[in-house]
């Protein structure tokens, strides 16, 4: 059986599509696609991902780094207004994941969110401009992986050798992973990284409760206090740059677009989002509220840090593998963005030509150098995660997802204005304002912070030998 589809036109009609079993829609042959072109046995089939396979990669395009930050948020926003903060973010994003599968089935020509830009903007320039930030924000989030990795081979190794050497060695490993070519053979690598970093965060739940302090707090004397915070007072800086830090935990939705384009039946996108954003939410919550109350104000960040001695390296020696995969999605989702638009409407987008196999890896090594040199000059990780959610993520995860349902729904007819119209359009209004408050206090936060952080480090930093683990 064989679908087409081409635009808003498919050749199946509704009543056929609504017959066929889900057997037969996820073992469905796509012969063309609105962004792939003709997809045949002679090339790789970039429409082959089902709908559990798609869960896995939401999922795991949002734990990753960002949920090793959530336990030091606490600490410093305090477990109420933090776990509060927690909630309502995951709510605004998951309502922007929503969005991005209703307006992707509205309009099957968009397959990355500067399409999105062009349509919004109206105009060549507003697509450059989220072009160039999706790009940015994704390499980011692959340059904080890669830090990941070296704060996890330093801790293995008891800082066994220069953390540069480390940073380029992640690169290397992400580089070659990251040239797998379509995500239907990522899938389960998405499974693996799964898999590694929740055996790593329960590890390190049990960890912190058993043992009878964190790595960081006094080792001496019979009682410690743990500092809990019900209500934290933060300064503005501080408090900014931990909800920075949150929304960076969520920030996988621009990766969305580039794996529901790869699905088989994109109709169940919103089953599987709906799957993961609930588990990425109730797996923030218990971490971060487990952890930082056995760590208090000793809780390290990355979390993982927080178990002392053989624990702190069973649980980076656990999460290695999921931090890997992180790095390798983040690096292959803008490295598929730029062969994308560099290829669309060409038969080398989907034939093994010479071509098309120079432009993948050209794609490939350039992301995987340009995340090698933001992880080595911006050696902070919590830096890192709040300069990135703040600057970037508020855009392309809140107020873009927010104008695409306005630009779907705003000039409705009159039949179809009603009070749940208008508190939606109400409530994108307020999203699209939040996510602007928050883009610009937050990057202003983060500034601060990673400025704060050199200080301390008397300047030192980039491309340092110095162990980033303690």
């Amino acid at each position: 059986m064989v679908f087409q589809f081409h635009k808003d036109k498919p050749t199946s009609s509704p009543g056929d599509i609504k017959n066929k079993s889900d057997h037969d829609l996820e073992t469905a042959t796509i012969s063309t696609d609105d962004v792939f072109g003709n997809i045949n046995e002679d090339g790789p089939n970039y429409r082959n991902v089902g709908w559990l396979g798609t869960t896995v990669l939401l999922i795991k395009s949002q734990i990753g780094v960002g949920v090793l930050s959530v336990p030091s948020t606490l600490a410093v926003l305090g477990i109420v207004p933090g776990i509060i903060c927690l909630w309502v973010i995951s709510a605004i994003i998951c309502w922007s994941d929503y969005v991005v599968g209703q307006f992707k089935r509205n309009h099957p020509s968009v397959y990355g969110i500067d399409d999105v830009g062009y349509m919004l903007f109206k105009g060549r320039i507003g697509r450059e401009v989220i072009a160039v930030m999706y790009w940015l924000f994704m390499t980011c989030v692959a340059a904080s992986g890669l830090l990941g990795i070296s704060i996890g081979l330093n801790a293995i190794s008891s800082h066994g050798t220069c953390t540069a050497v480390f940073v380029a060695v992640a690169a290397i490993v992400a580089f070659f992973m990251s040239c797998i070519q379509t995500l239907g053979k990522i899938s389960w690598l998405g499974w693996v990284g799964l898999i590694s970093i929740m055996s790593a965060l329960l590890t390190l739940t049990i960890a912190v409760g058993v043992e009878e302090r964190p790595a960081t707090a006094p080792q001496e004397g019979d009682t410690w206090d743990k500092g809990l915070v019900i209500f934290g007072q933060p300064s503005f800086t501080e408090a900014i740059t931990a909800v920075s830090a949150l929304v960076f935990a969520f920030t996988g939705t621009p990766a969305f677009f580039g794996i529901v384009s790869e699905m088989r039946d994109q109709r169940k996108y919103t089953q599987s989002m709906l799957l993961s954003q609930g588990f990425v939410t109730a797996v923030d919550t218990v971490v971060g509220v487990v952890v930082y109350y056995y760590c208090g104000q000793f809780v390290a960040s990355p979390a993982l840090g927080s178990a002392g001695g053989t624990l702190k390296k069973v649980c980076y020696g656990l999460a290695l593998p999921g931090l890997f995969v992180t790095a390798m999605m983040f690096t292959h989702l803008p490295a598929k963005f730029l062969f994308v638009r560099l290829l669309r409407g060409s038969k080398h987008l989907t034939s093994n030509s010479a071509k098309h196999y120079i432009v993948w890896y050209s794609c490939v090594l350039g992301c995987v150098l340009f995340s090698y040199i933001i992880a080595s000059a911006i050696p902070v990780f919590d830096g890192i995660a709040s300069l990135v959610g703040a600057l970037f993520g508020t855009v392309l995860c809140i107020q873009l997802m927010a104008g695409m349902w306005l630009y779907d729904n705003w000039h409705r007819d009159a039949a179809g204005r009603n009070t749940l119209w208008k508190f939606l359009i109400c409530w994108n209004l307020f999203v699209i304002a939040l996510g602007s408050f928050l883009m610009v206090a937050g990057t202003y936060g983060a500034v601060i912070d990673i400025k704060d952080s050199y200080a301390a480090n008397q300047g030192a930093g980039a491309w340092s030998c110095r162990d980033n683990s303690s």
